[in-house]
């Protein structure tokens, strides 16, 4: 019975392991997401040079628009920020929050582009029918 007790024991931890874990990675889950996303959905071979063609205009207007919205709709309860040990206002700390995300998207992409992903963000290029009229 000390056999039967003891793996019930070891039963139990796992399970609680497994629910600190869940609870831990829990509100980490958005960001985790953002970063999955960019990392392994978006072809950043296909979009690097959209960019550097004059796409980034676009992406500063949407960060631009993004921090003005959030920062009318959601205001902090104190009214600043606490990031960094600083007291920040509340667009200035939306834009810090923005762009935060979008560098790190950013940084995605310089790790896809570099090659690191592997096969993981291998993106193949559907054959094109040529249509004969």
């Amino acid at each position: 019975m000390e056999v039967l007790q003891s793996i019930w024991n070891v039963v139990v931890a796992v399970a609680q392991l497994l629910v600190e874990l869940v609870q831990f990675i829990a509100p980490w889950t958005p960001l985790l997401a953002w970063i999955a996303f960019w990392l392994l959905a978006v072809n950043w071979r296909v979009l690097t040079p959209i960019i550097a063609k004059g796409g980034w205009v676009g992406v500063l207007l949407t960060m631009f628009m993004t921090i003005l919205v959030w920062g009318l709709i959601a205001e902090p309860v104190d009214g600043v920020h606490h990031l960094y040990g600083l007291r920040v206002s509340n667009f200035y700390g939306k834009g810090i929050y923005v762009t935060s995300l979008f560098t790190i998207a950013a940084l995605c992409g310089t790790v896809q582009n570099s090659g690191s992903c592997g096969r993981l963000c291998s993106f193949e290029e559907p054959a094109s029918e040529e249509s004969s009229h």
